[in-house]
């Protein structure tokens, strides 16, 4: 057993609380800490409520790595999750070199004034982290998280070499509004309107957002119109499968949201560089996060499923040999477990799993790991038991051309 310090208090780290406060056997002590505790105390409550387990929780600004240094000192926290805005992910790897602890996260590290994320920050604590005699895991969500385990085990199981990866999200839900994000606004926007990326023969190709589109067949949904995008894990997943020739990543959009999405950027309020409103510096941005509807609050009417999944095609026994895993959730019964969404769920499970491996001892080692660099086999059987099913496929035509 031991004791997990949550930061972050969004739609994602009720989940991870909650998903802790159900293995309680493993998390002794469970504290949820954010800028606004009233956040936390209300998820606190619910937990309760729901489970009968109290957790603590803390009013905490992760931007200043003393106080959380601190707080961790006060609980002898054992882990910190992260489950906070990106921004603040090497302060709080600062705090966890200062107090000894394990460090997981759930989105790698981009600078607040510039629209641009990779992992070579983080890559660069790997020094200090082994020096420390402790470990940091990246990327700890679903996508990335559970894509690259997918990956990884994929790799393990069925594979001499990887060649061609196609990692493909499909939101088939329906929330009623008409127009709004799954998660943060700020982040969410900053990510999907930047240029697509992928890899291909030893090199990264750029395209303008959203030029590429593919129709992909969703396992129980169907048929959605897919856009090539970048996504962190295509980074990680290339440096530590050195044999795979092309990487892509493919997320579904509606025409509508895209609309919107063109007339926000359009007019100037996707932007992060400040303006002055009334004598006061805003960030459009972070203006129009504040008007757009709450994600948290998208969870009780959502219904349908999210699908993500792996298609991974290369060689075995000098024979190809094609193979898709995926996991489908549904939105409605993420609401009845958590009162979360589907994206919600999935993003937030995969870290009290990572953090439960660690308490157990059955992932150790030290300095920085993207999470596909560890043992896949006990995060799988994981996410089948806290309520992350997966299915696979074999042999079958995948469509990756």
């Amino acid at each position: 057993m031991g004791n997990v310090l949550i930061i972050g208090a969004g739609s994602v780290g009720r989940v991870t609380a909650y998903k802790c406060a159900c293995n309680s056997n493993i998390f002794h002590t469970i504290v949820l800490a954010s800028k606004t505790k009233s956040k936390c105390d209300t998820i606190a409550s619910f937990i309760q409520r729901r489970l009968g387990i109290q957790i603590h929780t803390a009013e905490l600004d992760a931007e200043k790595v003393e106080d959380t240094a601190s707080l961790i000192k006060k609980f002898e926290i054992d882990v910190v999750i992260n489950v906070a805005l990106p921004y603040q992910d090497l302060l709080i790897m600062e705090a966890c070199l200062q107090t000894g602890v394990t460090y997981v996260d759930t989105a790698n590290y981009e600078p607040k004034d510039e629209a641009h994320y990779q992992y070579k920050w983080q890559w660069d604590y790997d020094e200090r982290f082994r020096e420390a005699g402790i470990m940091a895991i990246l990327g700890a969500g679903f996508d990335p998280g559970a894509t690259n385990i997918f990956t990884a085990y994929a790799a393990k199981h069925y594979f001499d070499e990887i060649h061609f990866l196609d990692i493909i999200d499909c939101n088939a839900g329906n929330h009623g509004k008409v127009f709004a994000t799954n998660f943060n606004p700020e982040i969410n926007i900053r990510e999907i309107t930047q240029k697509g990326k992928f890899y291909e023969n030893g090199t990264w190709h750029f395209t303008k957002p959203h030029e590429i589109r593919k129709e992909i067949l969703y396992p129980e949904i169907g048929i959605r119109t897919s856009y090539l995008i970048f996504h962190e894990e295509l980074e990680s997943l290339v440096k530590h499968f050195p044999t795979l020739k092309r990487a892509r990543f493919w997320m579904t959009f509606g025409d509508e949201y895209l609309n919107y999405l063109r007339v926000i950027t359009n007019i100037g309020m996707a932007s992060i560089e400040p303006i002055s409103f009334n004598g006061v510096a805003i960030v459009p941005l972070q203006f129009l996060k504040e008007v757009l509807p709450n994600p948290g609050d998208l969870a009780e009417n959502y219904t349908g499923f999210t699908s993500i999944g792996c298609k991974i095609r290369g060689m075995k026994n000098g024979k190809e040999k094609n193979y898709f895993v995926y996991n489908n959730c549904s939105h409605t019964e993420t609401y009845k477990e958590t009162e979360s969404q589907a994206i919600s769920y999935t993003a937030g499970v995969p870290p009290a799993i990572a953090a439960m491996l660690v308490l157990q001892k059955k992932w150790k080692g030290t300095g920085v790991f993207n999470i596909e660099q560890l043992d896949p086999d006990f995060f799988m059987q994981e996410m089948n038991k806290q309520g992350l099913p997966w299915k696979e496929v074999f042999d079958i035509p995948l469509d990756m051309d």
